[in-house]
Protein backbone atom coordinates (compact mmCIF):
# COMPACT_ATOMS: atom_id res chain seq x y z
CA UNK A 1 0.00 0.00 0.00
CA UNK A 2 1.32 3.40 -1.03
CA UNK A 3 0.12 6.99 -1.61
CA UNK A 4 -1.35 9.53 0.59
CA UNK A 5 -3.84 10.47 3.16
CA UNK A 6 -5.40 13.65 3.91
CA UNK A 7 -6.23 13.25 7.77
CA UNK A 8 -9.01 15.93 9.71
CA UNK A 9 -6.65 15.81 12.73
CA UNK A 10 -8.57 16.03 15.67
CA UNK A 11 -8.08 18.05 19.08
CA UNK A 12 -6.00 16.47 21.97
CA UNK A 13 -3.85 13.90 19.88
CA UNK A 14 -0.17 14.53 18.79
CA UNK A 15 0.63 14.36 15.38
CA UNK A 16 2.61 11.32 15.97
CA UNK A 17 -0.21 9.82 17.90
CA UNK A 18 -1.69 10.21 14.56
CA UNK A 19 0.95 8.33 12.52
CA UNK A 20 0.89 5.47 14.96
CA UNK A 21 -3.14 4.67 14.65
CA UNK A 22 -2.58 4.85 11.06
CA UNK A 23 0.03 2.25 11.45
CA UNK A 24 -2.25 0.52 13.06
CA UNK A 25 -5.26 0.83 11.09
CA UNK A 26 -3.13 0.34 7.79
CA UNK A 27 -0.56 -2.59 9.37
CA UNK A 28 2.18 -0.41 7.17
CA UNK A 29 5.18 0.93 9.44
CA UNK A 30 6.21 3.04 6.68
CA UNK A 31 4.06 6.57 7.79
CA UNK A 32 5.18 9.73 7.78
CA UNK A 33 3.52 13.20 7.83
CA UNK A 34 4.13 16.48 6.50
CA UNK A 35 3.72 18.92 9.31
CA UNK A 36 3.16 18.69 12.99
CA UNK A 37 0.56 20.05 14.28
CA UNK A 38 0.40 20.93 17.98
CA UNK A 39 -2.08 18.49 20.14
CA UNK A 40 -4.17 21.72 20.31
CA UNK A 41 -4.80 22.36 17.05
CA UNK A 42 -6.93 20.41 14.44
CA UNK A 43 -7.26 20.25 10.62
CA UNK A 44 -5.17 18.84 8.03
CA UNK A 45 -2.28 16.64 8.15
CA UNK A 46 -0.81 14.92 5.28
CA UNK A 47 0.14 11.48 5.83
CA UNK A 48 2.38 9.12 3.13
CA UNK A 49 1.96 5.96 2.85
CA UNK A 50 5.08 3.84 1.96
CA UNK A 51 7.44 4.78 -0.44
CA UNK A 52 6.00 8.43 -0.35
CA UNK A 53 7.64 9.27 2.55
CA UNK A 54 10.47 10.49 0.76
CA UNK A 55 7.84 13.24 -1.00
CA UNK A 56 7.96 14.80 2.13
CA UNK A 57 9.91 17.68 2.01
CA UNK A 58 8.55 18.60 -1.30
CA UNK A 59 4.56 18.59 -0.02
CA UNK A 60 5.75 20.75 3.26
CA UNK A 61 7.92 23.37 1.40
CA UNK A 62 4.11 24.81 -0.24
CA UNK A 63 2.11 27.17 1.48
CA UNK A 64 -0.09 26.55 4.59
CA UNK A 65 -3.31 28.06 6.07
CA UNK A 66 -4.70 28.66 9.14
CA UNK A 67 -7.66 29.79 11.21
CA UNK A 68 -6.57 30.84 15.02
CA UNK A 69 -8.42 32.17 17.75
CA UNK A 70 -6.68 34.25 20.42
CA UNK A 71 -6.92 36.62 23.86
CA UNK A 72 -5.44 39.75 23.93
CA UNK A 73 -3.78 40.90 28.15
CA UNK A 74 -2.18 37.22 28.67
CA UNK A 75 1.16 36.00 28.05
CA UNK A 76 1.61 32.57 28.30
CA UNK A 77 5.39 30.24 28.44
CA UNK A 78 4.10 27.93 25.32
CA UNK A 79 2.08 31.01 23.45
CA UNK A 80 -1.45 29.51 23.62
CA UNK A 81 -3.93 28.75 26.26
CA UNK A 82 -2.25 25.49 27.48
CA UNK A 83 0.52 27.01 28.92
CA UNK A 84 1.78 28.64 32.17
CA UNK A 85 0.39 32.67 32.56
CA UNK A 86 3.52 34.72 32.76
CA UNK A 87 2.05 37.89 32.49
CA UNK A 88 -1.54 39.79 32.03
CA UNK A 89 -1.83 43.16 30.72
CA UNK A 90 -5.76 45.37 31.34
CA UNK A 91 -4.36 47.69 27.91
CA UNK A 92 -7.86 47.94 25.95
CA UNK A 93 -6.87 47.67 22.29
CA UNK A 94 -9.54 49.15 19.82
CA UNK A 95 -10.02 47.27 16.57
CA UNK A 96 -8.61 49.77 14.20
CA UNK A 97 -5.15 49.55 16.03
CA UNK A 98 -5.58 45.58 16.17
CA UNK A 99 -5.80 45.77 12.57
CA UNK A 100 -3.08 47.68 11.74
CA UNK A 101 -0.81 45.88 13.82
CA UNK A 102 -2.04 42.37 12.06
CA UNK A 103 -1.47 43.95 8.76
CA UNK A 104 2.18 45.31 9.58
CA UNK A 105 3.36 41.20 9.23
CA UNK A 106 2.16 40.70 6.02
CA UNK A 107 4.86 39.75 3.75
CA UNK A 108 8.94 38.63 4.71
CA UNK A 109 9.64 38.70 8.74
CA UNK A 110 12.57 37.08 11.06
CA UNK A 111 10.46 34.43 13.24
CA UNK A 112 11.90 33.42 16.51
CA UNK A 113 10.78 29.42 17.03
CA UNK A 114 8.87 28.87 20.46
CA UNK A 115 10.91 26.97 23.11
CA UNK A 116 8.01 24.66 23.25
CA UNK A 117 8.29 23.72 19.53
CA UNK A 118 9.68 20.34 17.81
CA UNK A 119 12.26 21.96 16.63
CA UNK A 120 15.67 21.08 16.81
CA UNK A 121 18.78 22.78 18.00
CA UNK A 122 22.16 20.61 18.59
CA UNK A 123 20.17 17.77 18.17
CA UNK A 124 17.43 17.96 21.09
CA UNK A 125 14.05 19.48 20.57
CA UNK A 126 13.42 22.30 21.87
CA UNK A 127 9.99 21.51 23.99
CA UNK A 128 12.55 19.03 25.87
CA UNK A 129 14.39 21.65 27.06
CA UNK A 130 11.67 24.03 27.96
CA UNK A 131 10.06 21.08 30.13
CA UNK A 132 13.45 21.13 31.98
CA UNK A 133 13.03 24.58 32.80
CA UNK A 134 16.16 25.11 30.36
CA UNK A 135 15.90 27.96 27.79
CA UNK A 136 18.65 28.63 24.92
CA UNK A 137 19.45 31.06 22.41
CA UNK A 138 17.24 30.55 18.82
CA UNK A 139 18.30 31.76 16.04
CA UNK A 140 15.07 33.63 14.45
CA UNK A 141 14.12 31.51 10.94
CA UNK A 142 12.67 34.03 7.74
CA UNK A 143 9.30 33.80 7.22
CA UNK A 144 6.37 35.01 4.61
CA UNK A 145 2.88 35.91 5.65
CA UNK A 146 1.05 35.70 2.11
CA UNK A 147 -2.21 36.88 3.56
CA UNK A 148 -3.73 37.22 7.02
CA UNK A 149 -7.22 38.18 7.61
CA UNK A 150 -9.50 39.35 10.72
CA UNK A 151 -12.73 37.80 10.98
CA UNK A 152 -13.57 38.40 14.37
CA UNK A 153 -12.94 40.91 16.77
CA UNK A 154 -14.60 41.28 19.95
CA UNK A 155 -13.02 42.90 23.20
CA UNK A 156 -9.92 41.20 23.82
CA UNK A 157 -10.29 38.10 21.54
CA UNK A 158 -10.35 37.96 18.11
CA UNK A 159 -9.94 35.49 15.36
CA UNK A 160 -7.68 35.40 12.08
CA UNK A 161 -6.66 33.82 8.72
CA UNK A 162 -3.98 33.53 7.73
CA UNK A 163 -1.93 31.86 5.04
CA UNK A 164 1.89 31.48 5.67
CA UNK A 165 5.26 29.83 4.42
CA UNK A 166 6.87 26.78 5.81
CA UNK A 167 8.30 27.16 9.32
CA UNK A 168 5.98 29.42 10.58
CA UNK A 169 4.72 29.37 13.92
CA UNK A 170 1.08 30.72 14.32
CA UNK A 171 1.87 30.59 18.04
CA UNK A 172 4.53 32.93 18.06
CA UNK A 173 3.02 35.29 15.07
CA UNK A 174 0.51 36.03 17.67
CA UNK A 175 3.00 36.44 20.62
CA UNK A 176 4.77 39.03 17.95
CA UNK A 177 1.23 41.02 17.26
CA UNK A 178 0.56 40.95 21.48
CA UNK A 179 4.18 42.33 22.10
CA UNK A 180 3.66 44.84 19.24
CA UNK A 181 0.07 45.97 20.63
CA UNK A 182 1.79 46.52 23.87
CA UNK A 183 -0.71 44.09 25.89
CA UNK A 184 0.67 40.17 25.12
CA UNK A 185 -1.41 37.55 23.05
CA UNK A 186 -1.76 33.90 23.35
CA UNK A 187 -3.08 31.48 20.96
CA UNK A 188 -6.45 29.73 22.20
CA UNK A 189 -7.68 27.57 19.30
CA UNK A 190 -6.14 26.57 15.93
CA UNK A 191 -7.33 25.35 12.51
CA UNK A 192 -5.17 24.08 9.62
CA UNK A 193 -7.55 24.48 6.97
CA UNK A 194 -5.08 23.88 3.97
CA UNK A 195 -1.80 22.32 2.99
CA UNK A 196 -0.17 20.65 0.16
CA UNK A 197 -2.95 21.72 -2.11
CA UNK A 198 -4.89 19.52 0.09
CA UNK A 199 -8.30 21.36 1.98
CA UNK A 200 -10.12 20.44 4.98
CA UNK A 201 -13.23 19.82 3.05
CA UNK A 202 -11.64 16.89 1.82
CA UNK A 203 -10.10 15.62 4.81
CA UNK A 204 -11.04 12.18 6.84
CA UNK A 205 -11.23 11.72 10.28
CA UNK A 206 -9.44 9.08 11.77
CA UNK A 207 -12.71 7.93 13.45
CA UNK A 208 -14.18 6.99 9.86
CA UNK A 209 -11.29 5.45 8.57
CA UNK A 210 -11.29 1.43 8.30
CA UNK A 211 -8.82 -1.16 6.94
CA UNK A 212 -11.71 -1.55 5.09
CA UNK A 213 -12.64 1.70 3.41
CA UNK A 214 -8.78 3.07 3.45
CA UNK A 215 -8.72 2.62 -0.13
CA UNK A 216 -11.69 5.29 -0.37
CA UNK A 217 -9.40 7.84 0.61
CA UNK A 218 -6.03 7.18 -0.20
CA UNK A 219 -4.25 9.35 -2.64
CA UNK A 220 -1.44 8.53 -5.66
CA UNK A 221 1.97 9.49 -4.58
CA UNK A 222 1.88 11.98 -8.07
CA UNK A 223 -1.25 13.86 -6.45
CA UNK A 224 0.83 15.11 -4.06
CA UNK A 225 3.42 16.79 -6.47
CA UNK A 226 0.75 18.08 -9.25
CA UNK A 227 2.43 21.54 -8.69
CA UNK A 228 5.42 20.55 -9.99
CA UNK A 229 5.75 20.28 -13.87
CA UNK A 230 6.01 17.14 -15.75
CA UNK A 231 8.50 15.81 -18.26
CA UNK A 232 7.69 12.64 -20.31
CA UNK A 233 10.63 10.45 -20.50
CA UNK A 234 11.11 7.02 -22.42
CA UNK A 235 11.09 3.92 -21.11
CA UNK A 236 15.05 3.16 -21.26
CA UNK A 237 15.56 6.73 -19.66
CA UNK A 238 12.81 6.12 -16.91
CA UNK A 239 14.08 2.60 -15.83
CA UNK A 240 17.79 4.49 -15.85
CA UNK A 241 16.25 7.47 -13.81
CA UNK A 242 14.17 5.16 -11.32
CA UNK A 243 17.61 3.22 -10.62
CA UNK A 244 19.44 6.38 -9.32
CA UNK A 245 21.06 7.26 -12.92
CA UNK A 246 21.25 11.04 -14.43
CA UNK A 247 19.80 11.80 -17.65
CA UNK A 248 20.94 14.31 -20.56
CA UNK A 249 18.57 17.05 -20.70
CA UNK A 250 19.35 16.84 -24.73
CA UNK A 251 18.04 13.69 -24.97
CA UNK A 252 14.68 14.60 -23.64
CA UNK A 253 12.13 15.24 -26.10
CA UNK A 254 10.69 18.88 -25.98
CA UNK A 255 12.79 20.00 -22.37
CA UNK A 256 11.94 22.41 -21.14
CA UNK A 257 12.76 23.46 -17.28
CA UNK A 258 14.71 26.39 -15.35
CA UNK A 259 18.14 25.47 -13.33
CA UNK A 260 17.28 23.92 -10.22
CA UNK A 261 13.73 23.31 -11.30
CA UNK A 262 11.78 20.38 -9.49
CA UNK A 263 9.69 18.52 -11.96
CA UNK A 264 8.05 15.08 -12.20
CA UNK A 265 9.30 12.57 -14.49
CA UNK A 266 7.00 10.29 -15.86
CA UNK A 267 6.51 7.31 -18.48
CA UNK A 268 3.33 6.85 -20.01
CA UNK A 269 0.94 7.17 -16.85
CA UNK A 270 3.42 6.05 -14.72
CA UNK A 271 5.04 8.69 -12.02
CA UNK A 272 8.90 7.66 -11.92
CA UNK A 273 9.69 10.39 -9.01
CA UNK A 274 11.18 13.74 -8.60
CA UNK A 275 14.21 15.07 -10.74
CA UNK A 276 15.80 18.30 -10.59
CA UNK A 277 17.33 20.35 -13.10
CA UNK A 278 21.44 20.78 -12.99
CA UNK A 279 23.15 22.26 -15.80
CA UNK A 280 22.97 20.15 -18.81
CA UNK A 281 21.71 16.98 -16.72
CA UNK A 282 17.74 15.78 -15.15
CA UNK A 283 19.56 14.98 -11.56
CA UNK A 284 17.27 12.45 -9.17
CA UNK A 285 16.23 13.60 -6.27
CA UNK A 286 13.58 11.05 -5.14
CA UNK A 287 12.66 7.93 -7.29
CA UNK A 288 9.00 7.06 -6.55
CA UNK A 289 7.52 4.16 -9.08
CA UNK A 290 9.33 1.30 -11.06
CA UNK A 291 8.39 1.93 -14.82
CA UNK A 292 9.59 -1.95 -15.60
CA UNK A 293 6.72 -3.51 -14.03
Amino acid sequence: MQGLLVINKSKGITSFGVVNKLRKILGEKRIGHTGTLDPLASGVLVCLVGRPCVLSNYIMSSNKTYIAKLKLGVKTDTYDITGEVLENSEKTVTQDEFSSVVNSFLGESLQLPPMFSAKKVNGQKLYELARRGEEIERKPSKIFVEKIEILNFLENEAEILVTCSKGTYIRSLINDIGEKLGCFATMTDLIRTHNGGFDIENAVSLENLTSENVSEYLISAEGAVLNYKAVKVTQKQAIRFYNGGELDIERIYGFNADEDEVLRVKYLDVFVGLGIKKGNSLKVLCPIENPSI
